[in-house]
């Protein structure tokens, strides 16, 4: 979100969006990396050096983010679109859970995957 708000004003180091946004500078570190490494930020060593977004806020999909940082978006791994893991003591397909946590799934992607990083800014 600190990123989105000083998009076009450079990089930043870690050290002041830990400070202005109250985050452990370790625990920032760990979600920089992995935000680095699927290509959603980019980083400007040295002098005037820090993190940024290497694509516009309004590119970058909350769906895709939250999957980085907190892993699946589906209530349990039987209905995950990209993290499925069969349940060892179910029959999915007279599960009515299943296929309740299916909707809730499919509802919350259809927000998720409509809104992007811009839209959770504090403009």
């Amino acid at each position: 979100m600190h990123l989105s708000q000083v998009y076009e004003q450079g990089p930043v180091l870690i050290a002041d969006i830990s400070k202005k946004r109250k985050i452990p500078l370790k625990f920032l570190e760990n979600i920089l990396l992995e935000l680095k490494k699927a290509s959603i930020l980019d980083s400007k060593k040295g002098k005037g050096g820090g993190y940024f977004l290497a694509k516009p806020p309004k590119k970058i999909l909350l769906a895709e983010v939250l999957r980085l940082i907190d892993g699946p978006i589906a209530l349990l791994p039987c209905v995950s679109l990209n993290f499925y893991q069969r349940c060892t003591d179910c029959d999915e397909k007279h599960c009515g859970l299943h296929r309740i946590m299916c909707e809730v799934r499919d509802a919350n992607l259809a927000i998720l995957e409509n809104k992007t990083v811009a839209d959770i800014s504090d403009f």
